[in-house]
């Protein structure tokens, strides 16, 4: 599979690493100092392009790749949920492909169907209020993560009592501590922490008067991250239309 990455920094190396590992060719590298190549021979022959960038960046990359006849993996987060409709109208519509994921960790995945079925049972119970916290390195410029969200998400389709997500407190690498909002009693609060080289930590606590109940996910490292993105680009290249974790794990 000849693929392209879009961003080449630490996860664009280790994504590159895991590729060339299993067998992939990378055709193209493009980063902040050569976009001209998106218009390259190279860009348009790649069967999938890996993009892991900034929010600020992110939706134009996807677009440019797409108007190239490329399919896309994207792991950015900060961009996709003020861009969804029309990722699924150009993925309807005009043909083009984009696998997105807000993590693409193996165990996040298994960590999230824990997460839900939790939340399921947990909604039987409302003695139990949910709160929500992650952990990520200093580098990471949206908060709460994407993780975070698409986790709250999960709770708030199941518990009935919990209507939204609201930024809770936000602890900044200096140690300062802010907090945006007070959640409401309907709201399910998602604290962020930046500190040093984490690569990411989320933590969902049910506390009751009783007792306490706290599932945790803990990267080790980026790799798990980089792994699944080249696992969801082997599945794209074969597949088109809007992809997402569960169409790659329903075939597994």
């Amino acid at each position: 599979m000849k693929i392209a990455l879009i961003g080449y920094g630490k996860m664009g190396r280790m994504i590159e690493e895991i590729a060339l590992s299993r067998g992939h060719q990378i055709v193209c590298r493009i980063d902040i100092d050569n976009q001209e190549d998106f218009a390259s021979p190279a860009f348009r022959s790649a069967d999938v392009a890996i993009e892991f960038t900034a929010p600020t960046v992110a939706y134009a990359n996807i677009c440019r790749a797409f108007d190239a006849g490329v399919k896309v993996v994207s792991g950015s987060t900060g961009w996709y949920a003020g861009h969804a409709e029309e990722m699924s109208r150009r993925c309807t519509d005009e043909g083009c492909t984009l696998f997105w994921s807000s993590n693409f960790s193996v165990g996040v995945y298994i960590f999230g169907l824990v997460n839900r079925y939790l939340a399921h049972i947990m909604n039987r119970f409302p003695q139990y209020d949910a709160s929500m916290s992650e952990v990520h390195h200093i580098h990471k410029l949206d908060h709460p993560s994407g993780t975070a969200i698409t986790l709250a998400e999960q709770i708030i389709d199941e518990v009935e009592r919990k209507s939204s997500w609201t930024t809770g407190s936000i602890t900044q690498p200096d140690g300062s501590v802010t907090t945006e909002h007070e959640p409401s009693a309907d709201e399910l609060a998602i604290n962020s922490i930046r500190r040093g080289e984490v690569p990411g930590i989320h933590s969902i606590t049910w506390d009751s008067d009783a007792d306490q109940i706290t599932i945790t996910h803990d990267a080790h490292s980026r790799r798990g991250f980089a792994l699944g993105a080249v696992l969801a680009a082997e599945y794209t290249a074969s597949h088109t239309g809007l992809l997402t974790m569960d169409n790659l794990f329903s075939e597994q």
